[in-house]
């Protein structure tokens, strides 16, 4: 269990005299997001139930590079880097990449849950390092960096499964907060995850140390 306690701790760490930006990146992102979904309904007020739903889940997921945008912007967080609000508009510079890498992060995920519930947080955590791979490892798209992640992942999935379950208690809290606190945890959780990549890079023979900073993509 030291490593939960020594990736929150190092999590805590880097967010010193930076969870406020944190939260307001976090609130940005929540608010364009319901912006999007609530303006769908009221462009498109006499359109079928059926035909306004679908254009909502499309543009919901138009937002997928905004949510990698996120991710990378506390991977940066957990390197000292500061927080950086223009993140949020970075996976739309590698659209393609970053869109169609997630989305079929996110198809073989939902075919693995329909198979059963198990498989499908399972092949979740193979999957969980998919973002962060598609920052350090530009090379990489598609099939490959989600491979990357599940050779990443392999016998790592529980520790990460422990991690996670570890901020339960933070979670019911933000409940608590009608979901002011979740401004917070989000962060926390995020830059968590992101310093258990680095462990995995760390220890890990086969990734290349020639890797490529976020700046430059």
């Amino acid at each position: 269990m030291g490593y939960i306690v020594n990736c929150k701790e190092r999590a805590i760490s880097s967010l010193d005299h930076k969870w406020g930006e944190s939260a307001i990146l976090v609130l940005i992102y929540l608010l364009i997001g319901g912006t999007v979904s609530c303006g769908t309904g009221l462009l498109m007020p006499t359109t079928s139930e059926i035909t306004s739903s679908l254009t909502s889940n499309i543009f919901s997921l138009l937002l997928i590079p905004m949510s990698w945008g996120v991710t990378i912007t506390f991977l940066e967080v957990s390197r000292g880097m500061k927080v950086n609000y223009g993140n949020l508009t970075k996976g739309y510079h590698d659209f393609t990449r970053i869109f169609l890498t997630i989305l079929l992060k996110g198809i073989y995920t939902l075919l693995w849950s329909l198979l059963l519930i198990i498989p499908g947080i399972v092949k979740s955590y193979s999957y969980a390092m998919t973002e962060f791979v598609l920052v350090d490892r530009p090379d990489l798209a598609y099939n490959e960096a989600i491979e990357e992640s599940m050779r990443l992942m392999q016998g790592n999935k529980w520790r990460l499964f422990v991690l996670d379950l570890s901020f339960l208690g933070w979670a019911l809290l933000c409940i608590l907060t009608l979901g002011i606190g979740y401004l917070f945890l989000a962060p926390y959780m995020e830059v968590a995850h992101a310093h258990f990549y680095a462990d995995l890079k760390a220890d890990d023979q086969e990734f290349s140390d020639d890797t490529i900073t976020i700046e430059t993509i």
